[in-house]
């Protein structure tokens, strides 16, 4: 795996903490002084799940400090930040089939308050995965149960409805919002689904159902992302190291550009093992240059072997990071996308510096 020069000088703290860390998101600051994450925690001992907002002081990444915690009735399965109406918000989804939406203080990180979608009204079940859109409060939420709902939050109010539910025949495991009509679903088998609120309701828009032939289609769709200035460009990653991407204008012919099964692939597989997020990396430059839009931006993932890399299509891997233990998750922050934070398997959180 190729390791470059900027990969080698990444500055890397890495934070023990007392409780598993299922999911850690950046919070949007409001100044370039404040700077906040989220992080979804469990107790084994205790049984309880909780979000603790901590606060980085840039002159000391690595001592980071805890400004609020909320207690969550169930274990959080998905954790989401956006901002509305220039204030943050922190979504988390549960085991236990709750949405609960919170509303930080931007200046002290203390939760000001909180709106709850009570269980058995959205899910049978856990509720897999969830979205919110960016600058609004809308959300998406998808379940193993087939279900897909739309939940919208105001004053310390909610309402949602079910626009989509297959009786548990098929199951989600990932959403992700392409516009403030349309987005992207993904479930077993690396099957995607692309939904558009303005067409008549029933079921997706389009979708694709991994008929390529490299030994991988019976795996699970973990993580989407799609690029905000590219919608019709779905990013997934999942089982066996896959990462692929889904363009809407080819839409059954994706381009693979990671996979441990595959037999002929032109680079090395930076993971082999469950890629449990992806996203675009705007930090990273492409090398792609003066290619048309068909070419894939570089993209970062996480594994369950413990890799944290950045992939390109036709390019090799640049490894940022190796640990003995699974990455569960990560996230770049969007306002200096150089840094990076993420959850250990092993109790603790890494914050990557990118010069």
């Amino acid at each position: 795996m190729a390791v470059n020069g900027d990969a080698q000088t990444v500055h890397v703290h890495r934070l023990p903490q007392s409780k598993y860390i299922d999911e850690v998101r950046w919070i949007p600051a409001l100044s370039a002084f404040d700077r906040y994450f989220a992080a979804a925690v469990f107790d084994f001992d205790s049984d309880a799940s909780a979000i603790e907002i901590h606060s980085l002081d840039q002159s000391n990444p690595a001592n980071p400090i805890l400004q609020s915690s909320w207690s969550s009735p169930s274990r959080i399965s998905s954790l989401r930040v956006s901002q509305v109406f220039q204030k943050p918000l922190v979504a988390a989804c549960t085991l236990a089939g709750r949405l609960h939406v919170l509303f930080p203080d931007a200046v002290d990180g203390s939760i000001r308050s909180e709106v709850t979608v009570p269980d058995d009204s959205l899910h049978h079940g856990a509720i897999s995965f969830c979205d919110v859109q960016e600058s609004a409060s809308e959300f998406v939420t998808v379940g193993e149960d087939g279900r897909v709902n739309l939940v919208s939050i105001g004053n310390s109010r909610s309402s949602h409805r079910c626009i989509f539910d297959c009786d548990g025949l098929a199951s989600f495991t990932a959403v992700k919002w392409a516009s403030p009509t349309e987005f992207a679903t993904g479930g077993v088998g690396f099957g995607l689904q692309w939904w558009d609120l303005r067409e008549r309701p029933g079921g997706p828009a389009s979708e694709f159902k991994a008929n390529w032939s490299v030994g991988t289609t019976s795996g699970i769709v973990h993580s989407i992302d799609i690029h905000p200035s590219r919608k019709h460009t779905c990013l997934a990653g999942g089982s066996s190291g896959t990462v692929f991407a889904w363009d809407l204008r080819w839409p059954q012919q994706p381009v693979i550009l990671s996979a441990a099964t595959a037999v002929e692939m032109e680079n090395s597989s930076p993971a082999e093992s469950e890629v449990w997020e992806v996203h675009f990396d705007g930090y990273m430059r492409s090398l792609n240059i003066g290619n048309n839009s068909s070419r894939i931006l570089p993209v970062m993932i996480c594994s369950e072997d413990g890799i944290l890399a950045v992939i390109e299509e036709g390019q090799e891997p640049v490894e940022l990071l190796a640990e003995p233990c699974a990455i569960n998750s990560f996230d770049i922050d969007r306002q200096n996308p150089a840094d990076v934070v993420c959850s250990l398997e092993w109790e603790s959180i890494a914050i990557l510096a990118r010069p």
